[in-house]
């Protein structure tokens, strides 16, 4: 019995920016009895079917932009004898699509860092069960994953995650319902040593693949103070402490060491959090800024957030703290006019946005708005090739709406294409060397102008474009680029690097006084 980890995807490149982490955990997960597993990431390669054999066990991963795939190769690995097992955001939200569309024999719902050798073993003994319910495990059972297996060779960058679930609520996000609002966190002894195994490896570029990196704001403990709620200040200090711990730990490592992370806007407001990111070498972080207008903001339950110039100022906070800034925007939203596609692109560029990404508004299934349109939709939903509109991740990709959402004053394809022009314009050549201008050496800003290139084809590219040409082009010159940039992340191998020891850290308290007083 041989145990296949499969990460579907319609598109391969021959090299990805980021290892899919889940499965390197899975395989961390696998009882020493099954072996190493077999690991298949089709954003690289695509599955050979003709390697799975009756009686193995295949795993397969999946969210919703890859759930149809992922179904493809379920009941292609059905066919050929296996057992199916399907995890993932996706299947914890619609176990029984995998069970009836995907040839899966069970299902796990929720973590599967202790869930999955329960699935092995029963399989092994021929006896899986349809649904597993990994839960929402504690951070102590967060299982590190086996880089041991990783293809050093294909991949620009790593990824550990440090914590779980995040406090907010944003309306177009499911993370907060499937993964929680409370921020479960790793003790910063296991995340430093998991990174200093892949700095072993050579990986110098490592993404803290988190909900939220921030996951404690300054206005949370505000509350809790005034609240007087003693447990609760006492909880968030502590999570803001271990925060600190771990950002002092990583700035012990190599120097040559660069991280990216995930985390609100609120923490421009925290000079303290930036100040130690910075020496941390957490050089980027995706700002989920959303919209550059107030009405926007309000549309997507984000009004924490500011809108305007105080938007741009406070994007800027997070530069001039040493942290580049990949900004995310979302078009389609019901306040959007035709001038706002323009403003958006000044305000990424007056904000000093390093990156930047161009989304349009969809329902993804386990968020506010995903209900909210299933509603409106009604029981008798349009359908395409015969399904229903409300499981768009079932139609065949060529036919699916780049929109969803009927808007006030403009079409779908008006908002696709000039979705698609500000992706243009924003990375367009000369537009990519200005903002390179940070890097010292014109070897490290060619490899700048090359990962910008290559990330606005394999995500406005693949996912905007309407002309097949475009996207066969798009989709060999990322090819093409990805090997020299891959080569330029790498570093030499440390096989003897030691982990770093753990001291508290001497942080200033004194934004934390000023709330109480």
């Amino acid at each position: 019995m041989n145990v296949h980890l499969i990460n579907p995807s319609s598109v391969s490149f021959g090299t990805a920016v980021i290892t899919p982490r889940w499965q390197y955990v899975l395989a961390a997960a696998t009882p020493k009895s099954f072996g190493d597993p077999v690991l298949v990431d089709e954003t690289l390669i695509q599955l050979r079917p003709e390697s799975i054999q009756a009686g193995d066990v295949v795993g397969i991963g999946i969210h919703t932009a890859n759930a149809l795939r992922g179904y493809e190769i379920g009941k292609a690995a059905r066919s050929r004898g296996a057992y199916v097992i399907f995890g993932g955001i996706h299947a914890t939200l619609y176990p029984e699509e995998a069970l009836e569309l995907g040839g899966a024999h069970s299902v796990v719902k929720g973590d599967g860092d202790l869930a999955w050798a329960r699935v092995l073993e029963d399989c092994r003994e021929g006896v899986p069960k349809p649904l597993y319910v990994g839960g929402q495990i504690e951070a102590s059972d967060f299982v590190a994953a086996r880089w041991d297996l990783v293809p050093r060779n294909r991949y620009m960058w790593a990824s550990v995650q440090t914590v779980r679930g995040c406090p907010k609520h944003c309306s177009f996000c499911s993370v907060w319902r499937t993964d929680g609002q409370r921020p479960r966190q790793r003790s910063s002894d296991v995340v430093i040593e998991e990174i200093v195994q892949l700095r072993r490896l050579g990986f110098r570029f490592i993404a803290l693949a988190d909900d939220n990196f921030y996951p404690v704001t300054l206005t949370d403990l505000s509350l809790a103070i005034q609240q007087k709620n003693t447990v609760r200040v006492n909880e968030l200090k502590s999570i803001r402490a271990e925060r600190f711990e771990l950002m002092s730990r990583l700035s012990k490592l190599p120097d040559d060491m660069v991280f990216f992370t995930q985390i609100t806007m609120e923490a421009a407001e925290d000079p303290e959090f930036l100040d130690a990111m910075k020496a941390a070498r957490i050089k980027g972080a995706l700002v989920g800024v959303e919209s550059v207008t107030p009405e926007g903001l309000k549309d997507v339950y984000k009004d924490f957030n500011l809108a305007g110039e105080k938007l741009t100022e406070q994007l800027r906070t997070f530069r001039h703290h040493g942290v580049h800034v990949l900004g995310s925007f979302i078009f389609g939203l019901p306040s959007d006019r035709p001038e706002t596609f323009a403003a958006t692109a000044a305000a990424a560029i007056s904000a000093e946005c390093t990156f930047a990404q161009f989304v349009l508004l969809s329902p993804y299934p386990g968020t506010v708005d995903f209900n909210r349109w299933e509603k409106t939709l009604g029981d008798n939903p349009p359908t395409i090739a015969g399904i229903p509109l409300t499981r768009r991740w079932l139609i065949p990709e060529p036919l699916r709406p780049k929109l969803y959402w009927d808007h006030p004053v403009m079409s779908g394809e008006e908002i696709r294409s000039r979705t698609q022009a500000v992706w243009d314009s924003f990375y367009g050549w000369g537009q990519i060397w200005k903002r390179s201008r940070f890097i010292k050496s014109r070897r490290g800003r060619v490899a700048f102008v090359l990962i910008s290139r290559i990330y606005r084809m394999m995500y406005a590219d693949t996912g905007l474009a309407t002309d097949s040409a475009r996207l066969t082009w798009s989709g060999r010159w990322a090819r093409w680029m990805a090997k020299p940039c891959r080569r330029h992340f790498a570093g030499r191998p440390m096989p003897d690097l030691k982990v770093p020891e753990a001291r508290k850290p001497e942080f200033d308290t004194s934004s934390l006084v000023s709330l109480s007083s």
